[in-house]
């Protein structure tokens, strides 16, 4: 949650009580105890409302499903590009072509091509309208 760890919300919570005081730190420790209810009943409000609105189908939905955490387009790729259903995860898995990386890159191949063919018997090109 924005690079916080727990010990520098724990540093900023004593810093904010040092500025505060002891006078008014009851005063505002009610009200974000106040806030932190409101926000959950509102939370809890807006599950129960949708619960009422879908019915029992609700229950039935497989929440882990939706989780955008559970995104890989990799694997939505190679679903939508099999067409047969049964074949196994560990199948598809097996199915995956690797390819390590070419270390040259593809404009030293093109390069080092191209000088071997001009090396071999035709003169450097030349453009007359170059500039």
């Amino acid at each position: 949650m924005f690079g916080l760890t727990f010990e520098k919300v724990l540093i900023i919570g004593v810093i904010a009580a040092f500025l505060i005081g002891p006078d008014k730190l009851p005063h505002y420790t009610a009200q974000l105890a106040r806030l932190v209810r409101s926000l959950r009943d509102m939370a809890n409000g807006a599950k129960d409302r949708m619960r009422d609105e879908m019915g029992p189908e609700f229950d039935d939905l497989d929440w882990k499903k939706l989780d955008p955490r559970q995104y890989d387009p990799r694997r939505i790729i190679r679903e939508a590009l099999t067409d047969d259903t049964t074949v196994s995860s560990t199948a598809t898995e097996a199915a995956v072509i690797t390819r390590s990386p070419n270390p040259e890159g593809a404009y030293l191949q093109r390069k080092r091509a191209k000088e071997a063919s001009l090396a071999a018997s035709e003169p450097t090109p030349f453009d007359s309208e170059a500039t």
